[in-house]
């Protein structure tokens, strides 16, 4: 067994390998950019190396600084992680040309299976059932769209180096072909240096099914039995679970059989992937499921196999690598349970799920029983310069149902501030009734995208729980400490509307504040705590408020802007800040003009105008003259007429 082991990676699958190791007994070693020089990985791991500026093309896509970096710390393995250098044949055979352990497949593997064509010509060579298409060396337009005719459309083009999304478009129409023919070519040459393309008949309804191989230097190789990766937001997975819902033993022996084939055909030694696309248009049928590629890695959605097959396959790379045996034999391989994993990623699904970064103040993610696999911890700042993709939420369960439930309420429960996330997106994916009954496809997300992402109202329950602990908040000014995030195993029936906060007062007391950014007037019902399932969080701005989906309302006290604040264009005017109201220049019942003043209002020393916020009639004043009012005093309300 190797005694030191260099990770030339970050993030979570960083720190994912080092935990292995370290439970091993093998001295780790992290390589670090210059944004990541106080990241989670480098913390953690025993020596860590700097290999060059923010940009991965500077750093961790610089073969030659890793294998430098290996060999100054004496480290024996590289470990590539997924994603960067992972499945590059020459930097695999770089670092065993430097008398290095290469924790990965043999380099003639990586580039059997690199280029999406000739891996196509090899499986059906190995017996693998393909997807119906063109894989020929001929790229001439003319020939490319003769073959997309003969197919039939819709028809996909796909770089014959491409991945993860890029370099794929679909066509649906003869008339179409040529310019995205012309678009694919050139995302292709700018993503790959490559502007090869195949041709595939698209699939209508597809699954995305996965088979989890495992080979070893001695000849053998095995299955870790299938993953649905279905749930995708252009190409990219969101959602991944084991077993696939639909798979009986006998369609798994035909699936899982053709995977360890294509394995063999490359003489595969390590973790990899056997990707296929299902059509399920008719239900999943082995006749219908056909060979897309193979990735020569780990894959970041590797935790839900673990989950079900009770195995570290980490423990299993480092194993095969230093030589020995595979752990276990086909016969000693099953499935117990329903394992699910989510990714959280730091984008928002409102506005087009746009990248967001910067210092997590809040990094709150679940219970101690539950698994996370993450490269950051509160403090740390997410920068813009990597995968957008900030945690994994694994969940084992007895039962499909059990794994989605308990996934959803981990995303909903979630709490990262003020970094935005797609918690709530998940939830919401979690919770639809498609989903549950199993009835997906990789259009899932597309087709309902919009009920998956749009931001709703707040519930006038979660106004009345954020303006009473906004209240809170303000009277106790000096605290120094938070209320506890509720743990999620037991936060579902937490029942914290005001969190046990009572008024004295008789009736509601109105309030002003800004809810998300937009100024509210905000009723206080006296003796309301109870029954409500949301939960909160102060922040150094102010109060977040979270619903059942996981979508966070941020309530902050009203601005001190110089004139009133209306409560979402209903014409309430707030006092932005404590003061002496100087003079009432109306009377109730009058009518106004916008921009007209109503009343001057006296604090710091400064006199502040407040002025009608569109034409209409003053339907309340509730301050004269001489009047101190607070903070958020409603002083009058205005409404719209003639």
């Amino acid at each position: 067994m190797m005694r030191s082991l260099l990770i030339a990676n970050r993030g979570e699958i960083a720190c994912r390998v080092i935990r292995t190791a370290r439970r091993m007994g093998i001295r780790t070693v992290a390589v670090f950019s210059d944004a990541d020089r106080n990241a989670l990985h480098v913390r953690e791991a025993d020596e860590a190396v700097h290999i060059g500026a923010s940009p991965a093309r500077e750093s961790y896509l610089v073969g030659e600084k890793i294998i430098a970096a290996a060999k100054a710390t004496d480290a024996e393995a590289v470990h590539p992680g997924y994603g960067f250098l992972s499945e590059n044949a020459d930097f695999a055979q770089g670092v065993a040309d430097a008398g290095l352990v290469w924790v990965g497949p043999k380099p003639d593997s990586i580039r059997a299976m690199g280029l999406k064509d000739a891996a196509k010509k090899l499986m059906i060579e190995a017996g693998v059932p393909v997807t119906p298409g063109y894989h020929g060396e001929d790229q001439a337009p003319e020939r490319l769209q003769s073959e997309a005719d003969a197919i039939g459309y819709p028809v996909l083009i796909k770089a014959v180096a491409g991945g993860g999304g890029k370099g794929m478009r679909r066509v649906n129409a003869p008339g179409e072909f040529q310019e995205m023919l012309g678009s694919c070519r050139r995302e292709a040459a700018a993503s790959f240096g490559d502007d090869r393309v195949l041709i595939e008949k698209y699939v209508e309804r597809p699954r995305h099914i996965e088979v989890q191989v495992f080979g070893d230097m001695h000849g053998n190789v095995v299955h870790l039995f299938e993953r649905d990766c279905s749930l995708q937001r252009r190409h990219q997975k969101v959602i991944e679970e084991a077993p696939a819902p639909g798979f009986d033993w006998a369609l798994r022996d035909v699936v899982c059989g053709a995977a360890v084939r294509a394995a063999k055909a490359v003489d595969y030694v390590g973790a990899g992937t056997v990707e296929f696309i299902a059509d399920a248009s008719e239900g999943l049928r082995g006749d219908r499921i056909w060979f897309m590629e193979m990735n020569t890695r780990l894959q970041v959605e590797h935790p839900v196999t673990e989950e079900i097959t009770g195995q570290d396959l980490v423990e299993w790379q480092l194993r095969v690598a230093s030589g020995e045996k595979l752990p276990k034999a086909q016969d000693e391989l099953g499935i117990d349970g329903w394992a699910m994993e989510a990714r959280l990623y730091a984008e928002d699904p409102a506005t087009g799920f746009l990248p967001s970064t910067g210092r997590l103040e809040r990094f709150l993610l679940a219970s101690s029983s539950d698994r996370v696999e993450t490269g950051y911890e509160e403090g740390d700042v997410v920068s813009p310069f990597y995968d957008p993709m900030i945690a994994k939420l694994v969940v084992h369960e007895d039962s499909r149902e059990e794994a989605v439930e308990r996934l959803a309420a981990m995303a909903s429960y979630a709490l990262v501030w003020p970094v935005k996330t797609n918690n709530y997106f998940v939830s919401r994916c979690l919770r639809d009734g498609e989903f549950r009954c199993g009835a997906i496809d990789t259009g899932f997300v597309a087709r309902k995208l919009g009920e998956l992402t749009d931001l709703a109202p707040p519930e006038p329950e979660t106004l009345a729980v954020g303006a009473s602990e906004l209240l809170k908040r303000s009277q106790l000014r000096g605290r120094t400490t938070r209320p506890k995030w509720p743990d999620p195993a037991t936060r579902r029936e937490a029942a914290i509307g005001g969190v046990g906060f009572r008024l004295n007062a008789e009736a509601d007391l109105t309030m002003a504040a800004m809810v998300d950014g937009t100024a509210m007037a905000l009723s206080i019902r006296p003796n309301s705590s109870g029954g409500i399932r949301w939960t909160i969080e102060w922040v150094d701005s102010g109060v977040l408020v979270s619903n059942d989906d996981g979508q966070l309302v941020l309530f902050e006290p009203p601005a001190a802007r110089g004139r009133a604040v209306s409560a979402e264009g209903d014409g309430t005017m707030l006092s932005p800040m404590p003061g002496r109201v100087l003079s009432v220049e109306v009377a109730q019942g009058d009518r106004v003009a916008k921009g007209q003043k109503l009343l001057t209002l006296e604090a710091m020393k400064m006199e502040h105008g407040l002025s009608a916020p569109f034409d209409g009639i003053v339907a309340e004043l509730n301050v004269e003259a001489g009047a101190q009012v607070s903070e958020g005093t409603v002083l009058a309300r205005v409404e719209k007429g003639e």
